[in-house]
């Protein structure tokens, strides 16, 4: 019998578990690959995370205010699963700044952090048969989310000559009456790309004509340093229902805190239908939320943090990303088609046949780990093979370091460099 047990417990991992790539996945293989020596430190610039760098550190307004909640022993306890009303009403008021038609707090769930929030937004949504419209490249935890839920999942290419713009025809060829939502990230991972009102305002209308919804990860938002400034897809949600999906993560440099939100933008009512709403509460039941002294924090979190943090972290990115872009264009073998607006990566174009005994992506960004201690991650992770992201949230010290270890090995896998010899 136990046997028997174990068998079927093994089929069924065998046949369900899907074999998606993730970022955190091949990186943690890239990191098992490198050989850090005294002279040679490991420098990742594979992963989001500004806080491995000194230079991002979060406000102590932030630091205060989760010391102040955990200490007034008033949050020990389990939250609502939607959230505590002041953290949503709280989200709600934030995010309404720039909206036409203001949030309330019912229209706020809180999550743990925007991974949930995408979970929460394809589990709510999915149904026998459904599609999901996804940028390519884009965030491997969408298709990771859509293949556990039976989700058929259908790419449209993002433009590097256009500013990584959505091809909006490919969405139009590639919807049907089962797509249960088109997904925009704004501003862009991976590619660091922030569109315009009229790009956002397309996309609305597209959404519209194809009867769907637009799913809007903003969890960059307003990490915006170049031509556009970042806009709240929201903004349109009287063109197109918008479920809007964010975090404290990334502006507050707090991505350990999981503090997420999915919120409903949806002047039409769309998302007000009771069964709906009823939905989401009872998946919310299920998962569960942050924890209750860190939701209990975000109210003075907001209220409190000053725009001089902002523009400080902001200014750093745009150094970073000056000093990434300039250090590229010296380094045989690689271009980056469009300079980064926003976020904290780019997309690095390969040029294979440049190089000597490189085969693709995941074989570049091995050999690199292995032979330069830099860890950058492969495009095959974010749906472009033979791209590399480069994540640019990093002291510019280890930043500059790191592409010049890069530029030594491009250079002795370079063909024109070789044939000098």
């Amino acid at each position: 019998m136990e046997g028997n047990l174990v068998g079927a417990i093994n089929n069924q991992v065998e046949m369900e578990t899907p074999n998606n790539i993730t970022i955190k996945g091949i990186l943690g293989l890239l990191m098992a690959n490198t050989e850090a020596t005294d002279v040679k430190k490991v420098i990742s610039l594979g992963m989001g995370d500004p806080t491995l760098y000194s230079c991002f550190h979060s406000p102590d307004v932030a630091h205060d205010a989760v010391i102040e909640s955990l200490t007034s022993h008033k949050f020990n306890g389990y939250s609502p699963t939607v959230g505590l009303p002041q953290t949503r009403k709280a989200i709600a008021d934030y995010l309404s700044r720039e909206l036409p038609e203001k949030l309330c707090a019912d229209d706020v769930y809180i999550t743990a952090g925007c991974t949930q929030a995408i979970e929460l937004a394809l589990s709510i949504l999915a149904r026998p048969g459904a599609n999901i419209l996804l940028p390519r490249p884009g965030f491997p935890i969408y298709a990771l989310c859509a293949a556990f839920r039976n989700i058929e999942v259908r790419y449209f290419d993002l433009i590097p000559d256009k500013g990584w713009e959505v091809d909006l025809n490919a969405v139009e060829a590639l919807a049907d009456h089962n797509t249960i939502g088109i997904v925009v990230i704004n501003p862009g991972n991976p590619c660091g790309n922030v569109y315009s009102y009229q790009h956002l305002q397309q996309i609305a209308e597209t959404a519209k004509k194809l009867r769907t919804i637009v799913i809007a990860d903003e969890v960059y938002g307003h990490l915006a340093f170049g031509a556009n400034p970042f806009v709240p897809m929201g903004i349109f949600g009287d063109i197109a229902p918008v479920l809007t999906l964010g975090s404290l993560s990334k502006r507050w440099l707090v991505p350990g805190w999981r503090l997420g939100w999915l919120v409903t933008n949806d002047p039409n009512g769309t998302f007000k239908n009771p069964k709906f709403v009823e939905r989401i509460k009872k998946y919310c039941d299920i998962c569960g939320g942050p924890a209750t002294f860190i939701q209990a924090a975000v109210p003075r979190i907001i209220q409190q943090t000053e725009d001089v943090f902002f523009r400080k972290t902001v200014n750093l990115l745009k150094w970073t990303a000056d000093i990434c872009c300039d250090k590229i264009k010296e380094i045989p073998c690689i271009s980056c088609p469009y300079k980064p607006e926003g976020s904290m990566a780019v997309m690095v174009k390969l040029h294979l046949p440049l190089m000597i005994d490189i085969s693709d992506d995941i074989d570049f960004c091995f050999k690199l780990a292995k032979e330069e201690s830099v860890i950058l991650l492969p495009g095959l992770a974010v749906g472009l093979k033979n791209w590399i992201r480069i994540t640019f949230a990093a002291d510019p010290a280890s930043l500059e370091e790191a592409l010049g270890r890069l530029k030594s090995f491009c250079q002795r896998h370079s063909y024109q460099q070789n044939d000098h010899h």
